[in-house]
């Protein structure tokens, strides 16, 4: 496989990976809003939990990012994944807002 098709197929797995955690973000934000805390809301912490140890072992940058860097020398937010610039650039602020709203959420809710 050549460079160039590397590359895409780096992009389209990081971008199914990015809509996988899309899925489960607003899956346990939807849980706590609707009160139903049960397993499956644990479950999709521990996924989420999961990614956030991932990012933190690589010093906030996704393992796909550091592949694809081998295959770009492109230095935009979004050079590893089908997002808007605008989204790849502020993506770990935005849901990480949206992930201390649904911790916020689930303590007032445990409480």
């Amino acid at each position: 496989m050549s460079p160039p098709h590397k590359l895409i197929a780096i992009k389209l797995l990081h971008t199914a990976v990015w809509v996988f955690m899309n899925v489960m973000i607003f899956f346990v934000l939807y849980a706590v809003v609707t009160d139903r805390i049960d397993r499956w809301l644990w479950m999709g912490l521990a996924v989420i939990g999961l990614e956030c140890l991932v990012l933190l072992i690589f010093k906030m940058a996704c393992p796909l990012t550091l592949v694809a860097r081998r295959y770009s020398n492109s230095q935009l937010p979004n050079f590893d994944i089908y997002l808007p610039l605008w989204l790849a650039k502020y993506n770990k602020l935005i849901y990480g807002v949206i992930l201390v709203g649904i911790l916020a959420g689930l303590a007032w809710r445990l409480s």
